[in-house]
This record gives C-alpha cells, sequence and structure tokens, in this order.
C-alpha cells in the first residue's frame, strides 16, 4: 500500500460502519496515519469518537483531492450521499466502492465516465483479517489504481479480479452472503445435536468448534475440499451414511446451495437494476 501517497493527499471513508470500520481497523494497523483519514457518517461509532480526539476527521471538510474515497453506505442511501462528492469526479481521485448492489454504471453516471471506479465486493470475515474481496475497475481505473485498491483490501484478506462486473452478483451470492450460510449451518447442526439428545449449550459449542476447525483445516491443508472429505470418510462408517443424504443430488445439500445462491444472485441482479 502507497501509504506516503495516502499520507500526503488523504483517504476518505463515506460511510463507516462494521466493513468501513474493519478495513480502516487494519489500514491503521499497516500504519496509515490518523491525520490522513476523513470519515463521513451521520451516526458515528464510539471507536470513530475516539479517533477522533486523536487525530481522524470525523464529519469535517474534505481534502480538494483525496488518493481515494471509499464508498461504503447502505445502497439505499446512496442517492442521497455520493452526490456531495460530484466534486472529485472525472479527476484523479479513486473511487472504491464497496456497497453491494450498485452498479459501476451508476458512478459514472453521479460523477461523470471519467472517474476510475473500482467495485468491490468483501465480506464480514474481514472483521478478523480472514476476508475474501473480489474486485473489478471500470476503464478509466489505471493498473496502479487496481494494485492500490488491492493492497487496500489485502488488509482485510485475501483479494482477487474478476473478468468483469457481470461476475459480481454470483461473487456476492457466493462469498458476500455466505458466511451466513455458514452461521446457519452452525445452527442447524447444533438444532440436529439437540434432536438427537445433547443439552443445547453442549451442542452449540461442538457444531461451532467443528465448522471454525473444519474451515481452518481448509484453508491451512494443500489438499482439495473434496480429498478432505473423502479422509474423513470411512467406507461404511457413520460419515458416509450421514453424506449419503447430505450428497442426495435431489435432495442433498447440492441442489439447495444451488437454489440459495442462485436467489442470492437474482436478489442482487434486481437490486442492479
Amino acid at each position: 500500500m502507497d501509504l506516503a501517497d495516502l499520507g500526503r493527499r488523504g483517504l476518505v471513508l463515506l460511510g463507516c460502519g462494521k466493513m468501513g470500520s474493519a478495513m480502516l481497523e487494519g489500514w491503521l494497523g499497516r500504519g496509515l496515519a490518523l491525520s490522513a483519514v476523513w470519515v463521513t457518517d451521520p451516526k458515528p461509532s464510539d471507536w470513530l469518537k475516539s479517533l477522533a480526539a486523536r487525530g481522524l476527521h470525523l464529519n469535517e471538510a474534505l481534502p480538494d483531492e483525496p488518493a481515494v474515497v471509499l464508498v461504503a453506505v447502505k445502497p439505499q442511501m446512496m442517492s442521497e450521499a455520493l452526490p456531495g462528492l460530484a466534486a472529485l469526479g472525472e479527476g484523479r481521485v479513486l473511487f472504491l466502492t464497496v456497497a453491494a448492489g450498485t452498479p459501476i454504471s451508476y458512478y459514472e453516471r453521479t460523477l461523470g465516465a471519467a472517474t476510475p471506479v473500482i467495485r468491490a465486493m468483501p465480506n464480514t470475515p474481514a472483521a478478523v483479517g480472514r476476508g475474501i474481496t473480489a474486485l473489478v475497475g471500470n476503464g478509466a481505473a489505471s493498473e496502479a489504481q487496481m494494485t492500490l485498491a488491492e493492497d487496500l483490501l489485502s488488509a482485510v484478506g485475501q483479494v482477487v479480479r474478476l473478468e468483469g462486473e457481470h461476475q459480481m452478483d454470483a461473487v456476492t451470492a457466493v462469498s458476500g452472503s455466505g458466511p451466513a450460510y455458514v452461521f446457519h449451518l452452525i445452527e442447524a447442526l447444533a438444532a440436529a445435536g439437540e434432536a438427537e439428545g445433547l443439552p443445547a449449550d453442549l451442542a452449540m459449542t461442538l457444531a461451532r468448534a467443528t465448522v471454525t476447525g473444519a474451515g481452518e483445516l481448509a484453508h491451512r491443508a494443500p489438499e482439495s475440499a473434496s480429498q478432505l472429505r473423502v479422509n474423513v470418510t470411512s467406507p461404511g462408517g457413520t460419515t458416509a451414511a450421514a453424506l449419503g443424504v447430505l450428497m442426495d443430488p435431489e435432495s442433498g445439500l447440492p441442489p439447495l446451495l444451488r437454489r440459495a445462491v442462485k436467489a442470492a444472485a437474482d436478489r442482487g441482479r434486481e437490486l442492479g437494476r
């Protein structure tokens, strides 16, 4: 990350909720000075207020030409918040957006077609530095700006580039919404344990530890997810019996997740329109 350029020109956060705060915390941890950060947020958290007392610019006039404006407001607030930054468009300011459901074309219409815009989709594990973010830029975004965006977003996890914006709805449905699916898996696994006679608190402890542990193993192990599944499945054993249900091509997990991901992607396309 080019901290020197950000330090000179400034970094603006338009909205700083959970995702914006997670990213800001990562950047500060990498050495970005509080005095180089401007945050515009109508309901700042106590954490932001504490940073403002130490030098962060909170709800103050913005610099004339910041290096980056991170757009992290809710989609329904976009039409009210973004036009106020139109004066920063059509120039050297990079607009990096993590707002769901808002296409690049909207930013180009509001800020000008020559405005560098990079659309990114992070997910909530960014709060613990284990997120994954997919990004794509418009024609005005230079390779240097794409690299800067990758460096910025790598502060909270892994970063991948997309072939085009047409892939963003699928990304949103898989990794953007995906943590909620995993959390629900924990809930469902705990409930199934209760149904088999376990106390609720023990069932939840087992389910949480199993899912998070398996996730960490999948992260660290060189084998594919398919091979890891095979490794833990003895022929004719208990795991195989359960997988016979979960992997059923008609009623198991694969068709269920296909429907779930499609529903999320379809909703993303609706929001984009």
